[in-house]
């Protein structure tokens, strides 16, 4: 049975918009517009268990998972979702004991929940250039605890003459110009490694994708990924006024080798040539 504790982190939860994630220390109270919460109230307390404020409100005392500690970090830049973590998660595979590429810390949402998979035997290496926006994400990642598993580097990989790690497992990036640092990328990568690229607009992913075929990555795809919640109520169920839609666009490839300088071609070598050979396939496919 897990019991609250000093120092413990604790979700105050009223409502689905109107929660607060705390760390517990026995002086403190939590004043809201439900009344005051005091700290003390909740040590030695189950999670799950509820207290009432001075207003006769009650909250839960909920054990916050990464996706509460994410959704209530502090921001210094626009956060990476859980809804498009899962995915990047999923797709390229990304579990315990891998090596991840992160490029573009910005406030270590990405960072945190990526490491959180990884533990205890992976490790995320992130790279950013901007140093105030490094010190919110390393708070960010403190209080996450997930500080053990992340290696946090003021580095620009676009102009790094020799790269920092090799037989990389999935690359991350998150930058405005992703396809800048894609030979840098190439390097560090293992064989078939995974790379996902954040990308704000879609002209970003025409520019990162002609780029990506230039670079010899292949399994290219492009992604959007939208939640759309549903106010489940007896007899007046319908579809929330409120969620999270759009948010970015997701890029996926793999580092393959496409034999370029050979003799014999036997695989595409431009954008072209790859957009041809799936149209002559699909004509296949429907004859």
């Amino acid at each position: 049975m897990a019991k609250i504790k000093q120092n413990s982190y604790v979700l105050f939860y009223y409502n689905a918009s109107k929660k607060w994630l705390v760390k517990i220390s026995k002086k403190e109270s939590l004043h809201t517009h439900i009344g005051v919460i005091k700290h003390a109230d909740a040590l030695g307390k189950e999670f799950g268990s509820r207290l009432t404020t001075n207003k006769d409100k009650y909250v839960y005392l909920i054990e916050p998972t990464m996706y509460d500690h994410v959704m209530k970090l502090q921001h210094g830049t626009q956060i990476v979702y859980p809804k498009d973590i899962g995915y990047i998660i999923a797709r390229a595979g990304i579990g315990n004991g891998q090596k991840i590429l992160e490029i573009g810390t910005g406030s270590g949402s990405l960072t945190s929940f990526i490491a959180s998979v990884i533990k205890p035997k992976g490790h995320v290496y992130t790279f950013d250039v901007d140093e105030n926006f490094m010190k919110i994400a390393e708070k960010n990642i403190k209080k996450a605890g997930m500080s053990k598993y992340v290696t946090q580097q003021n580095l620009d990989l676009k102009v790094a003459k020799k790269m920092p790690l090799e037989e990389v497992d999935v690359a991350l990036i998150d930058l405005g110009d992703p396809w800048t640092v894609l030979p840098q990328v190439r390097k560090m990568l293992k064989g078939s490694g995974s790379l996902f690229a954040i990308c704000p607009t879609m002209n970003q992913l025409e520019k990162l994708t002609i780029a990506l075929v230039e670079n010899e990555f292949t399994d290219i795809e492009s992604t959007e990924h939208i939640i759309r919640t549903i106010e489940a109520r007896e007899g007046k169920t319908r579809h929330s006024f409120q969620g999270i839609g759009h948010t970015t666009y997701l890029c996926y490839a793999r580092k393959a080798f496409f034999g370029r300088g050979t003799k014999k071609k036997s695989v595409p070598a431009t954008f072209e040539e790859i957009a041809i050979q799936d149209d002559a396939e699909n004509d296949e496919k429907s004859t």
